[in-house]
């Protein structure tokens, strides 16, 4: 079937282009009979036009100037997307794949794709396959030449992260602060490459209280609190005198502060009793001049790729991202709980993932990062971290043998009897108990006789 396209159509057509904004000349073309083959427009001068490549290449095909094998964006597109492998596979492919367009043919891209689909057929667990148990073993073995040492970042007060088996207990009981909460703090712009900037920032977010920059005695003759200001500590700390009175003064109607010489402060009580003498200098030593409450340290350290970053002891996470300078997409903490809360679950089960290979590797133990990724997931998958114990995971099985089995018997069947449950007898622990072949592996075929 043949189409014509009358003049007034063509008219209209090439009004249409000129109001979208194409110049007249080459809108009048439209009124002249031409054929797509006789452009003679190449790829490089198509993108200088802002068209995308695989546009480009779809107009030099029309033209018949396409070279023979040569793989267009949109064959990988297409071919990518009718094998049988997974999404976030598919989209690391394409990238991949886009990267070498050059040097590949049809044949090279169908042999890559053949292989690919091969590999991950070959990756997927074996049907009825006891993954749970072959995890636990997995990291449970290992787990039993794991030392008991700390780690410490040397130099000036070392900050010291534990490691080793404590690390991994830590993670999998979900404690909700770890004995060394810890931050690795990255930084944006001139921060990271100018130390001094850097340390003005770790002065920024360290915690410091008027006990660390300055003498606090409580005198009974008077019955006033001295405070004696620190001047190289000031200094080091980048605040200034007036800041450190206003803090005091800012502590309420109750206390009379006047300044004094030589950067001293004296404090009278109003009730003038000796217990609340006491308690006035334990406040006002105890009082937060500047940083981040929970942050006792911050040391400045370069690291491998010439950048200045920070190591903290304790953990803030969501104000340290509030702070101007910190690189808010590549600062990390080791409180899981606190990544969860910040960033949501995905985050905490990439941090779960990340601590205990990290710590795993550290030992020098090799362990396959998927029976790790398998812990993460049942830990994450109902939308908070739950620990691998009788108050998360175990305590929440549908079994009650394997509840009973696991901690607190009495209990767990007690409170299972008043209740009326059921067990319907189909996890490892309780077959086992009650004798009778797992459905798993092997035993998941059964042969029956005619």
């Amino acid at each position: 079937m043949e189409m014509r396209v009358t003049t007034e159509g063509k008219e209209e057509a090439a009004k249409e282009l000129v109001m979208s904004g194409v110049e007249e000349e080459t809108a009048e073309l439209i009124n002249e009979d031409f054929m797509p083959v006789e452009l003679t427009v190449g790829l490089d001068e198509l993108l200088e036009m802002q068209i995308e490549e695989a546009y480009a290449e779809d107009i030099l095909m029309m033209q018949g100037r396409r070279e023979e094998g040569e793989v267009k964006l949109g064959d990988i597109e297409l071919k990518v997307n009718k094998s049988e492998i997974p999404e976030k596979i598919k989209e690391e492919l394409k990238k991949k794949l886009r990267a070498v367009r050059i040097k590949l043919s049809g044949k090279k891209l169908d042999a890559i794709l053949k292989k690919v689909e091969e590999k991950y057929e070959k990756a997927k667990v074996e049907p009825r396959e006891a993954v749970g148990i072959v995890a636990a073993q997995s990291i449970g073995e290992p787990g039993t030449q794991m030392t008991l040492r700390t780690f410490h970042y040397a130099g000036v007060g070392a900050i010291y992260i534990t490691l080793g088996l404590p690390r991994i207990i830590e993670i999998v009981d979900a404690r909700k602060k770890p004995s060394t909460p810890a931050m690795k703090i990255k930084l944006a712009g001139e921060y990271a490459s100018d130390r001094n900037n850097a340390e003005e920032l770790a002065m920024e977010i360290e915690e410091t209280y008027i006990r660390d920059i300055a003498k606090v005695d409580a005198y009974t003759e008077d019955m006033s609190v001295w405070v004696s200001l620190k001047g190289k500590e000031l200094e080091r700390r980048h605040i200034e005198r007036e800041e450190v009175e206003e803090k005091v003064k800012g502590r309420g109607t109750d206390v009379l502060v006047e300044a004094i010489e030589d950067g001293k402060l004296r404090i009278h009580a109003k009730n003038k009793t000796y217990h609340e003498l006491l308690r006035l200098e334990k406040d006002v030593s105890d009082n937060l001049v500047k940083g981040i409450e929970g942050i006792k340290r911050a040391i400045v350290r370069r690291g491998p790729d010439g950048e200045y970053m920070l190591y903290t002891e304790g953990s803030a996470l969501k104000k340290v991202l509030r702070i101007e300078g910190v690189d808010s997409r590549r600062t990390t903490t080791n409180n899981i709980a606190e990544i969860a809360e910040v960033l949501g679950i995905e985050a905490a089960r990439n941090a779960i993932i990340e601590e205990m290979m990290d710590t795993l590797d550290e030992q020098g133990l090799d362990v396959d990062a998927r029976h790790v990724t398998l812990i993460a997931d049942a830990m994450t998958m109902d939308g908070e971290v739950k620990q691998i114990g009788r108050h998360g995971l175990a305590g929440e099985k549908a079994s009650v043998l394997s509840r009973a089995a696991f901690e607190v018997t009495v209990d767990n069947l007690l409170e299972a009897a008043m209740y009326g449950e059921t067990d319907k007898l189909k996890g490892v622990t309780e077959s086992v108990i009650v004798g009778q072949p797992i459905k798993l592996g092997t035993g998941a075929v059964e042969l029956v006789a005619r």
